[in-house]
Parts: structure tokens; C-alpha cells; sequence
């Protein structure tokens, strides 16, 4: 489930179903982002209060591409993840919650994960040495990792990021979106958008069919042309890993982002109520809750401190 919850997460903006790793981090800074300097759009309704497709369209583009811009800007960033889980029983009523925190680190270029508490409470001594042994095991194999296999990573690593690009590019086109209004959130204005799969449409690859599967409502910054929110139901099962992995129909996925140091916009929130079939063989049902937080830009010219290092 953690796997499918950060997957939901990380395909960013509207539909929010990538099956990918967590995002990587690169050597050197993201270059600045040239759509920062474009007018933000207005939306333009009609005499008879319909906003042009076409315009809602290029509006999501524009959205598209500066989500992508964010995606790059995590990489540089380490945070503190946070996950909780409510066990349901066959009635829908919580029987068992669990919560896990992790500090997500920068360790030689890659995003790692590192288990800090169980249910709020620090991990036991024990624990905690062997999730540093392990912190340590990842750090000298990166450490010692050849340029042969150094490029191959990356190069496996750009592409999986570029096949996630083109889904988010992809999300303008395979819904009709209508105005329903704007809404202030956490003191910013923001236009509220309603998407329907748009009837016809015919997804460029097989990760892009599930986005005739969703529809919902997405919550726009208007000062900055970024998503802020987005609330979406599964109207079918959509499946991941070959089918051994399913989110099944009525699922409701609802994320939400914040901005971080005036330069980039990250997760803030995932919530979802989900049945899932593991490996065909358990059912079972959770709700899952997600909150991100204490982002802090990791400095590419200051050395990662890990198990028996100094900072320099």
C-alpha cells in the first residue's frame, strides 16, 4: 500500500496514478523556470457563462508544465513523510491504525527513505542502528559505483521520469474540463475546475488509459498557474504491476500542495479510501493518509552526513 499511495502521488496534477519509483535528485541545480515569467491566463466565460475548451485546455498545458518544473525542484529537497493507516473490516469500520514517519534523504543523488518512528514513537535502538545500517549499505554501493553503471542508472532513471512527463502533457487533452468557480484556499485564489473524461478520446499509450477511469475537480492557483488541489473518483478498477495491484471503482484520491520557499511547489497531503487485491490472492480495505512537511533544500556543494561520516 505504500508503494501504491506514493505511486497515486507522484504522477502529479490531475489523475495522480504513476507506477514509478519515488523521484530522483541530479548533482546539479534545476535550471530556473522559464514559464515563472509568463503572464498568468484569466479565464474568459462566454455571454452564456462557457468558458472555451480550448482556452481551459491551455490552461491545464500550462499547469502541466510547470508541474513537471516541480518535479525536477523535489530532487534538490529532503522532508519528513508521514503515513498513517486505517485497517478496515468487512463493515467499513476501523479496527487497526498504523502510522509510519520517514525522513526522506538526498544520498549521493537519489532520494532514500529512512524509518524514524512507528505509531509516533521513535523506532527502538535496535531498529534504528539496523535502518542506519542500511542507510550506510546504499551510500557505499552509490559510493563506489562505477561511471559505466552510474550513466546506465541515470539513463534508466530519465527515462522513467520522461514516460511520466508525457502523461502529465497528456492530462489537458483527455478530459473536458467546465469552470465551476473559484475558492480561497489557504489564503490563495483559485480557480475550480470539473473533469469528465472527454468522450472519443484515445490515450497515446497504456499507463494514459486509466485516465478515461477518473474524473473530479481540480483546485488551480491563479496567481501562479499551479495545481493547488485535486479531488478525483475511480469510475473502474484501474490495475498496476500486471495486474497484481488494484484500485477498484469508487476509489476517492484527493492531494493537495504547498508552496515551498517562494520557488517551488510540493506535496502537502494525500488522502485515499481504497479496496485493493494484492497479488490476487488478500483482499483487504485501508484508508490512507499522507502528509509531507519540514522541506528543507539539500545543498549539492555541502557533503550528505551518513552512518560514520562528518560533515565537512
Amino acid at each position: 500500500m505504500r508503494i501504491l499511495a506514493q505511486s497515486i502521488l507522484s504522477a502529479a496534477i490531475l489523475a495522480g496514478v504513476v507506477a514509478q519509483e519515488p523521484p530522483k535528485t541530479e548533482s546539479t541545480p534545476p535550471a530556473k523556470l522559464e514559464l515563472a515569467t509568463v503572464p498568468a491566463i484569466n479565464l474568459h466565460p462566454d455571454p452564456a457563462g462557457t468558458v472555451p475548451q480550448e482556452q481551459i485546455r491551455e490552461l491545464l498545458r500550462r499547469v502541466g508544465e510547470k508541474d513537471i518544473e516541480n518535479e525536477k525542484r523535489l530532487r534538490d529537497y529532503t522532508y519528513i513523510q508521514r503515513e498513517e493507516e486505517h485497517k478496515l473490516d468487512g463493515d467499513g469500520k476501523v479496527k487497526k491504525v498504523e502510522s509510519r514517519t520517514s525522513e526522506v534523504l538526498v544520498v549521493y543523488g537519489e532520494h532514500i527513505e529512512r524509518l524514524i518512528a512507528k505509531d509516533d514513537k521513535p523506532l527502538p535502538a535496535d531498529e534504528a542502528k539496523k535502518e542506519d545500517e542500511r542507510i550506510q549499505k546504499i551510500t557505499d554501493k552509490r559510493k563506489n559505483e562505477s561511471e559505466s553503471d552510474r550513466r546506465k542508472r541515470s539513463e534508466r532513471e530519465e527515462k522513467d521520469r520522461e514516460d511520466g512527463r508525457k502523461f502529465v502533457r497528456e492530462i489537458a487533452d483527455a478530459f473536458d474540463f467546465h469552470l465551476a468557480g473559484s475558492e480561497l484556499i489557504d489564503g490563495r485564489d483559485t480557480w475550480i475546475l470539473n473533469a469528465e473524461p472527454r468522450p472519443g478520446y484515445q490515450p497515446k499509450d497504456r499507463e494514459s488509459k486509466m485516465l478515461l477511469k477518473l474524473r473530479g475537480q481540480i483546485w488551480i492557483d491563479k496567481a501562479e498557474t499551479q495545481w493547488k488541489k485535486f479531488d478525483v473518483t475511480t469510475l473502474d478498477t484501474i490495475s498496476f504491476g500486471l495486474f497484481l495491484a488494484r484500485i477498484h471503482k469508487g476509489t476517492r484520491i484527493v492531494v493537495e500542495a504547498t508552496r515551498v520557499n517562494d520557488e517551488v511547489w510540493l506535496p502537502k497531503h494525500v488522502s485515499l479510501h481504497v479496496g485493493v487485491r494484492v497479488a490476487l490472492l488478500k483482499n483487504f480495505n485501508e484508508d490512507i493518509e499522507q502528509t509531507f512537511h519540514d522541506y528543507k533544500k539539500f545543498r549539492t556543494d555541502t557533503k550528505f552526513t551518513v552512518v560514520g561520516e562528518t560533515t565537512q
